[in-house]
């Protein structure tokens, strides 16, 4: 019942102090004196009637009462935050806003966006573009779109959309390009590959797939994100590696050609959404985009 609970104000006051380990801290957080978070600290611990924090140093340190209840507060404010916003994107009509790494949104989201916006008008999107480790729990997000390896987390609902495949891919214009397409995968352990610092392990990872000693790789020019390296392998500059769905344009138009295959890897492109903030919209964004990787897949 109500009258079995402290009162908010108290829960509130301790759950700050608690998360930020300074009464200081949480009376700025709250935008209220120190004096007043320590009055409402004292009282939950009287209504509790148990220590909740003892003296260490300067500054307070939590009993294994306090430890308890930190967490017990934590998730049920973290709870309410996440319904309130929900509430509040409902109430406004907000868009759904996805991130996902610039190379993907710039290669493969982008071209078929407008198609998306046809087929789900309801959707609203919002894209938002990051590169390197993405956290799919950052705020303003409603889903994540990206290439990772399972196990999935337990408070994410991860839509699994394609198996990641990799292969080498050069363009027509490669000095070599006639020689190379029908030579064996042996033969680009005498080329200086092209390759990118967010994916040191992709080339040796098809290495050993083609049976290849991965340190006789010779990795040539480096670049800092996929989008730059597929730039350069399309300017001929060399034979670069990527997944295949990001370069399912280029292979249909003839732009890049991709003589060896590609191979399975142990990630998956997959549409992660925070549990809490689960949206009816993701699944029907999941569903879309597992028909649009199918139908990219295919020849012609």
């Amino acid at each position: 019942m109500a009258q079995d609970l402290p009162a908010l104000n108290a829960l509130r006051a301790f759950e700050s102090a608690a998360r930020l380990g300074s009464v200081s801290e949480a009376a700025r957080e709250l935008h209220v004196t120190h004096g007043a978070v320590s009055r409402q600290v004292k009282q939950l611990e009287e209504q509790l009637g148990i220590g909740l924090f003892i003296k260490e140093g300067r500054g307070v340190k939590l009993t294994d009462a306090g430890v308890r209840l930190r967490d017990a507060a934590s998730e049920a404010f973290e709870r309410l935050r996440s319904t309130c916003a929900e509430l509040q994107r409902q109430t406004a009509e907000a868009p759904f806003v996805l991130g996902c790494p610039g190379s993907l949104l710039a290669r493969w989201f982008i071209p078929r966006l407008d198609r998306l916006n046809r087929d789900l008008p309801e959707l609203r999107l919002q894209l938002s573009a990051s590169e390197g480790e993405l956290d799919p729990r950052k705020p303003g997000l409603d889903a994540t779109l990206w290439y990772a390896e399972p196990p999935w987390p337990a408070d994410m609902q991860v839509f699994e959309l394609a198996v990641e495949r990799i292969g080498p891919v050069l363009s027509p214009y490669h000095p070599r390009c006639a020689e190379l397409r029908s030579a064996p995968p042996a033969a680009l352990l005498n080329e200086a590959l092209l390759h990118t610092a967010s994916r040191p392990q992709a080339w040796p990872s098809w290495a050993r797939r083609q049976q290849l000693n991965p340190t006789q790789l010779r990795l040539g020019q480096s670049f800092e994100h996929l989008y730059f390296l597929l730039e350069a392998a399309l300017a001929g500059l060399g034979v670069a590696i990527a997944p295949q769905q990001l370069v399912a344009d280029d292979l249909k138009s003839g732009r890049l050609l991709a003589p060896w295959g590609f191979v399975e890897t142990s990630a998956r492109l997959a549409l992660w959404v925070p549990a809490r903030r689960l949206d009816r919209r993701a699944e029907r964004l999941a569903a879309w985009l597992r028909d649009e990787l199918r139908s990219a897949e295919k020849p012609g």
